[in-house]
């Protein structure tokens, strides 16, 4: 008898708008304070400096304004392009990376960080409140559920802030509902990657997936076990770091001969 269909996770509508804009305050009040000497800093994320960085965090959230505003004149279906939902998002961004970038180049070069975050913060809090999560939205890798693309916002932000605490030296604090939310969206990512149930991947405390083809593991303590914190699997599910490294550095433990994630990872980049 084949597996039962995973089902897909749910996530809830308040806490994720609530997080979102959470953090992306946490952003917009630390890039305010950034000097230009600091803007000037090389990102780590190839020919971007943190000025670029901080405008691709404000994109984060200005392509949900945009996209709001796009479904009200975007009504037929062939121009919103090909479905996406959470379970293919992380691995359909890779093949937009070079238009993106280009993008973001474009957008810090037109105000001042802090006059991005400033029209950003106005209009998102204009448009999302009357935003129904169902409405389909047009983005640039296809049509997708606006509750959705908000989860995905979740992915953007906790990603880029992390980068942009590593470029600059901040300690910008992560807003825990959007922590949970990135780090439970990638791990399901896993899972659909390499589906199976003969490894269990924890994420203490935000999620637990099964993973990997195998004989599939019923009770007790599961033989195959990967478990790791939120930062160093976001990390590693995002090519920030390797697996290696991070099994060398005791930031992961991995037991059994199924634990082994490295060929698995990144997820996306």
């Amino acid at each position: 008898m084949p597996p039962a269909k995973k089902r897909a996770r749910s996530y809830d509508s308040a806490k994720i708008r609530a997080a979102v804009l959470a953090q992306f305050g946490n952003v917009r009040a630390a890039v305010g304070r950034l000097t230009p000497e600091q803007l000037a800093l090389p990102s780590g994320l190839g020919e971007w400096r943190v000025r670029e960085l901080a405008a691709h965090l404000c994109m984060a959230v200005e392509s949900v304004n945009l996209s709001i505003e796009q479904e009200g004149r975007t009504r037929d279906r062939d121009r919103r392009g090909a479905p996406v939902t959470l379970a293919t998002w992380p691995f359909a961004t890779a093949a937009h990376a070079g238009a993106i970038s280009g993008s973001v180049t474009a957008y810090a070069a037109s105000a001042a960080p802090d006059e991005l975050f400033a029209r950003t913060a106005a209009r998102i809090e204009a448009l999302l409140p009357g935003a129904d999560d169902d409405r389909v939205v047009a983005m640039r890798l296809g049509a997708m559920r606006l509750g959705d693309y908000l989860v995905t916002r979740t992915v953007e932000l906790i990603v880029h802030t992390d980068d942009l605490n590593r470029a600059a030296g901040l300690a910008v604090p992560f807003d825990r509902q959007a922590l949970a939310a990135c780090t439970r969206v990638l791990a399901d990512a896993l899972a659909v990657k390499a589906p199976g149930s003969a490894t269990e991947v924890r994420v203490p405390p935000y999620a637990v997936v099964q993973c990997v083809a195998g004989p599939r593991h019923t009770r007790g303590t599961p033989p195959n076990v990967v478990e790791t914190d939120p930062l160093t699997w976001i990390r590693l599910a995002t090519g920030r770091t390797d697996w290696r490294t991070e099994i060398d550095a005791a930031r992961v433990g991995a037991s059994g001969e199924r634990a082994d994630l490295g060929g698995l990872l990144p997820l996306m980049g």
